[in-house]
């Protein structure tokens, strides 16, 4: 059985630095393309970051930008989320995807949601 299991999440206050771990089951994750993607309340889901295959490329989007890193320990089958200077606007569950065939990162930005494995979550919540 496929498997994302995210964690790491919690409550930080602003300025603050969390690590978003997701460990993956049930396949080798590291044949594939990963990202993050994030929910705030009451909006849509907004992609944040994205890593090919090897870890040799990344992508990320302007609210992660200087302040968010995703890397990947393939022998350890797991993606990572640095993710520095917090802002309570970063308040969201974060979502760990995996292309189910491709191995760049646009696999992951361009496919529909429905073709990627989801983990459940974690709640990041950053205090003013």
């Amino acid at each position: 059985q496929v498997r994302l299991v995210e964690s790491g999440g919690g409550l930080v206050q602003a300025g603050d630095s969390l690590q978003l771990s997701c460990a993956a089951s049930g396949f080798t994750l590291s044949h594939y393309a990963a990202g993050w993607v994030r929910q705030a309340p009451g909006k849509d889901r907004e992609f944040v970051a994205a890593i090919n295959w090897s870890g040799h490329s990344t992508y990320d989007t302007d609210s992660a930008k200087g302040r968010f890193t995703i890397s990947r320990d393939n022998a350890k089958n797991t993606v990572y989320l640095q993710m520095n200077s917090l802002k309570p606007e970063d308040t969201a569950v974060y979502y760990c995807a995996a292309s189910r065939d491709g191995q760049t990162f646009g696999s992951i930005v361009r496919a529909p949601p429905a073709n990627l494995n989801w983990g459940q979550g974690t709640q990041v919540t950053v205090s003013s």
